[in-house]
């Protein structure tokens, strides 16, 4: 019952807040980021990194994220500390259920779907490489961070109070389709939408800790997890 109570009731701020920061970060400012980014080295009279604007574009949506979701944060936050063993485990957990779920689906996919490249994954490996610090804080913390706060957060913790399967269900299509929007619309190949299959996994271990500990720090620490795993075997 402790785990219900925690893990939901959003104020009417987040629930409208959180609706205005999740348009903004995914489907307007990516299709306005370029026009920003001129605008942006015309009035600094120099280039800007890749890693340099996607870590300005992390941090101006941490810091929305946190000032939105004070409340959900703040209840997060202290039922980790009420409570960090079990999260902990949980986040464990849901480590090797994601590797567990991904190597299932990819064996499963791999005979009937011909996947292309993650265009998501090669963008930060080349990123790591040129950028590593900067790559790493955008990465393993402010991306976990502003993700989580949103698809499990926002998505997961509003419409769970009407339905949990709803929530599972619709957190994990969400987090999927964002990540393979944008290849599929900018290099006009619908084949892209296939790779959702690839974050259904991820989707799926990630709404589960959250729900599963009550905090979204669980959820944000296995998104680290897998996120810094992921670098740390692209780099090697």
């Amino acid at each position: 019952m402790a785990k219900k109570k925690a893990a939901a009731g959003l104020t009417g701020l987040e629930r409208f807040g959180g609706g205005v920061i999740f348009l903004t970060f995914y489907p307007l400012f990516p299709l306005l980021a370029g026009p920003v980014r001129q605008l942006a080295e015309t009035l600094l009279n120099q280039r800007v990194s890749d890693s340099f604007f996607a870590s300005i574009y992390y941090y101006i949506f941490f810091a929305a994220a946190v000032m939105v979701f004070h409340s959900l944060l703040s209840k997060s936050s202290r039922r980790f500390l009420d409570h960090p063993v079990p999260a902990l485990k949980t986040a464990g957990v849901g480590l090797i259920a994601y590797y567990g779920l991904d190597r299932l689906i990819s064996q499963l996919s791999a005979p009937l779907l011909n996947l292309p490249e993650n265009l998501n994954d090669t963008a930060a490996f080349t990123q790591a490489g040129s950028a590593p610090h900067s790559t790493l804080l955008c990465v393993v913390f402010l991306a976990p961070f502003v993700e989580e706060t949103l698809f499990r957060g926002w998505v997961f913790g509003g419409l769970k109070e009407r339905s949990r399967p709803a929530a599972y269900l619709a957190s994990c299509a969400l987090f999927a389709l964002i990540h393979v929007w944008r290849p599929a619309l900018m290099l006009r190949d619908p084949a892209y939408l296939l790779m959702t299959v690839q974050y259904l996994a991820p989707g799926l271990a990630l709404a589960w800790a959250y729900d599963h500990s009550g905090t979204l720090w669980a959820s944000i620490g296995l998104h680290a997890g897998v996120n810094a795993l992921s670098v740390l075997a692209g780099s090697l």
